[in-house]
């Protein structure tokens, strides 16, 4: 009995708590939320279910793992990349969640998750710390740093979530151009006295990028901000107008 303990611990050591959290983020981008199950898993990593359990309790604990590993990945950053402005700063976050969410399409549904139920957690506070950090480094007053770092975040996750949904609206084997212009047709023939707007950017929509589009979208962000928020102190800038909206 003694011998067989020792060896059920010797696995359990082996089989550490990074290669199950690994093992579970192929399983979710192979299936979705779905095909993450403890006998897929112990499947995959030719184990049994309690060697599993040693480091995981249960399949919420797994996937928040799953997706703070993934998120850690996306914002780490690199070394050898010079420091730029603070903008620069803010875009280089902005695109690397955008593209873990567009190789890992189960990942804007958990950072929601995150957002909403797991609002003290890791995931969202190194999301929120490294955007804060931009923030505080354009200038913007500090009363003002929770509200501005909060509207770039939801901004990045939600069209970066968006933009992964609609990567995968085509379905495979159609292209997207076509998929683009069929769209596009469609809004020219909408009836004009109902969709005069629509019917106006129709070419505009067939011809987007949705990267030129998605890091658009942030400097209106931040054009806002440092309008509304003039970095504090600086000489000859008076405080902005509530009213206006004018420095």
């Amino acid at each position: 009995m003694a011998t067989r303990t020792r060896r059920s611990q010797r696995r359990t050591q082996a089989l550490s708590r990074e290669r199950i959290v690994e093992a579970a983020v192929e399983l979710l981008d192979a299936a979705g939320e779905s095909g993450l199950t403890f006998r897929a898993l112990t499947e995959r990593l030719a184990t049994g279910p309690g060697a599993v359990y040693w480091h995981v309790a249960n399949k919420d604990e797994l996937l928040g793992a799953a997706t703070e590993g993934v998120v850690a990945a996306a914002l780490a950053a690199d070394p050898t990349e010079p420091a730029g402005s603070p903008q620069d700063g803010i875009r280089a976050v902005a695109l690397g969640l955008a593209g873990a969410i567009e190789e890992h399409p189960w990942l804007a549904t958990q950072l929601a998750v995150q957002l909403s139920r797991n609002p003290w957690g890791t995931v969202t506070a190194r999301i929120f710390e490294s955007i804060g950090r931009q923030v505080r480094a354009l200038g913007v007053p500090e009363s003002s740093w929770f509200t501005a770092t909060s509207a770039l975040l939801h901004y990045i996750l939600g069209a970066a979530g968006q933009n992964a949904v609609n990567a995968g609206v085509p379905g495979p084997g159609t292209d997207r151009e076509e998929f683009l212009g069929a769209v596009s047709t469609a809004w020219k023939e909408l009836d004009p006295d109902d969709y005069p707007f629509t019917r106006a950017v129709a070419d505009q929509m067939r011809e987007h990028d949705d990267r030129e589009q998605f890091l658009a979208g942030i400097d209106f962000v931040l054009t806002g901000i440092t309008t509304l928020h003039p970095p504090a102190g600086r000489p000859g800038t008076p405080p902005a107008s509530r009213e206006t909206g004018t420095p």
